[in-house]
Formats: C-alpha cells, structure tokens, sequence
C-alpha cells in the first residue's frame, strides 16, 4: 500500500472518522472539529470519497457545510475530490488517477492545518474495488480511527468489533467508537450491555450519546436525496421535519385512527392508494412517499399543493423504500446554529474528549 511522502504529512495529524449511512459521522465530525479549534489547533476537513448528491450532481454537501463552518479556504471540490453514487464503477476507468487526484487534494487542502480530521465515505466499504475504502484510506494517510455506530440492534456491535478488528489487522490505530444518537430505551443496555462487550472484544468505547428529537429528525430534503424518484408537489417545503416514518399498509378506517395520532410524519404507501393518500393529507404530514412508480390520481398533487406537502414518486417498491430509509440522517446546515450548538455539546458532555485530544498529542 502507498504512503504519502513524510514530508506531507511530518507535521499533520491526520483523524479518520468512519460509520454507516445515517451513522451521524460528519456532525461526529464537525464536533470534534470545533472543539479542537477550541483547543488553538489548526483545523481542516476533508472527505476524499463524497456522495453525489441529487440536489447538487458536482458537490458533496457535506463538503460544502464544513467549507463554510471551518471557513476552509478551497473549493469544496478540492475538500471532495472524489464523488461516489450507486453506479460509480462504470465511470472509473483510472484508479492511479483517481488516487492521484485525492492526493494532491488532500496536499491543497491541508497546506495551512496541523490537524486534519478526515471523513468516510457512506459506508466503511464503499470504494473498495479501487482501493478507496475507509481501510485503504486511513492507511494511505496515516490516519487515527474514530467508528460511529448506528445503534439498530445487536449486530450493529458485531458489526464494529468486526470493523475495529478489520482495522487493527492492517496496523492501524483505532482510538474507539462512539454510540451515536442511541434511543431512549436503548441506553441503559448500551452501558450496561454493549460497552463491556465491545471492551471484552478489545475495543475502546468513547462515547454514547442519546438521541435528540431536535438534531436527529432528518428534513424531507435528505429523503429525496437518499429516495430519488420525482418530485410531484411541495419544491418549496423540502425543509419539513420528518419526525415520524409510517407504513400505509393498512384499511383506510384503520389508517385515519394512526395518522391522526401522529405529527409531522413522512407516509410510504402505493401511489394507487388516493383513499388513503387524501386523508393522509387532512392530518399533520411532512411528505407523501409513493412507491412502484405507480402515478397518483391528480387529486392527490392538487391536495398535496394546497396543503404544501411535498409528493415523492419513486419507481422501487415499498420494502426496497424501507431499506433505503435506513441511510437517512439529519444534515446539519451552514446557518443551523443549534445543530451545530448540539454537535459540539455532544463530544464535550458525552464523550471522553481526552482521550481523542491525548491521541492526536502522540507521535
């Protein structure tokens, strides 16, 4: 495996920040990012595999937010040299190029800092065909590993011994894991239970922080870029919070019961479903997510208008919808003053802040 000549990375401390989809990485990130300022360091971002986003095909938005927080002085292009979708294998027919291209980026952007805090790629595996995985990355720069869990069930835990193992195998320093945005009812058993298993499996855990309704309810904007599919109403309310995901797979009587009880949700139901779509509209919902690229009745699109409920049509059916949901996060935004509040709260009261500035103190 290459390395990057001493001389580039003599004096940067290079932090890899890694997790699944919807994990919570780049506020992780962002935190640790501005608590360092904080301490006097010099700090940058980078993310050398980005995601095409479907509101913006040439820039990764992650990107974009951290440019203009960190106010890092390069093109977000530069910050992401490199963007990733679904289909980027048959795009990329020069792997040296492009690792080229992610190293002279990564040259430009951490010119000025001494501290470079390096975010993944929507999974820990993405880019692994061309050597662009979080792995190969982190040991291209030399990088420390911070892993984000997203804390679904029991093998999210497997699925992190299994990473820090993966990690540690190749001689790579991983400083520990952080439990990001754990339910309620799951934090005692993350202390009590997931934490001396992921210790007994020799792994660090350095934080577990509680979900907050207010940072990680998810914008109808961040569904459309994770769902794609087509817009049918509502362009300008994509800033609606989605607190709430509910199946439609119910009697209409049945449905009217649920939805009235529920506030702000997104419904996934069939786009032949207008009995249920138009009642649906009558109670508080943030979006209407019609699946197998089934066309409403207009009636629909003219409710959903008068309403401002945005309508997403996508062409994969429901439980594929479902799935894919799972990747849906809350993005922060440049202007998101409490977001961004959270974000550094969170690594200052609910992770071992020490432990993380200790590592970037070692040689």
């Amino acid at each position: 495996m290459s390395k990057l000549p001493c001389r580039e990375v003599k004096h940067v401390k290079n932090l890899y920040i890694t997790g699944v989809a919807g994990s919570g990485k780049t506020a992780i990130a962002l935190g640790i990012a501005l608590n360092l300022k904080k301490e006097g360091y010099r700090v940058t971002y980078f993310k050398p595999v980005g995601n095409r986003s479907r509101l913006s095909d040439t820039e990764d938005n992650d990107a974009l937010l951290m440019r203009e927080i960190l106010n890092i002085d390069a093109e977000a292009r530069k910050i992401a040299p490199f963007l990733a979708g679904t289909s980027y294998l048959s795009g990329l027919k020069n792997r040296e190029a492009a690792l080229e291209n992610i190293k002279e980026a990564y040259r430009a952007v951490s010119q000025e800092a001494d501290t470079v805090i390096i975010d993944g790629a929507a999974f820990p595996h993405a880019g692994a065909a061309y050597g662009l995985d979080a792995a190969s990355l982190a040991g291209l720069f030399e990088a420390s590993v911070i892993n984000v869990i997203k804390l679904e069930n029991d093998l999210s835990v497997d699925q992190a011994v299994f990473l820090n193992n993966s990690l540690a195998s190749r001689g790579l320093k991983v400083i520990g894991h952080i439990f990001n945005n754990v339910p309620r009812q799951l934090l005692s058993k993350t202390e009590g239970v997931f934490k001396p298993l992921l210790e007994k499996a020799g792994c660090t855990t350095l934080g577990i922080i509680p979900v907050r309704p207010e940072f990680a309810s998810p914008t109808v904007s961040e569904y459309y870029e994770v769902l794609g599919g087509e817009l049918l109403a509502g362009e300008d309310r994509l800033d609606l919070l989605v607190e709430e995901v509910i199946i439609g797979a119910m009697t209409l009587e049945s449905a009217l019961r649920y939805m009235r009880r529920s506030a702000n949700k997104a419904v996934i139901m069939g786009g032949d479903r207008a009995d249920l779509a138009l009642a649906t509209l009558e109670t508080s919902t943030s979006a209407l997510i019609l699946t197998g690229g089934l066309y409403p009745d207009v009636k629909v699109i003219s409710r959903a208008a008068e309403k401002g409920v945005p309508v997403i049509l996508v062409h994969s059916d429901t439980y594929t919808t479902i799935e894919r949901i799972s990747e849906v996060s809350r993005r922060i935004r440049p202007g998101d003053a409490a977001g961004i509040n959270i974000a550094m709260e969170n690594i200052e009261k609910h992770c071992d802040w020490q432990s993380i500035l200790n590592s970037l103190k070692e040689n």
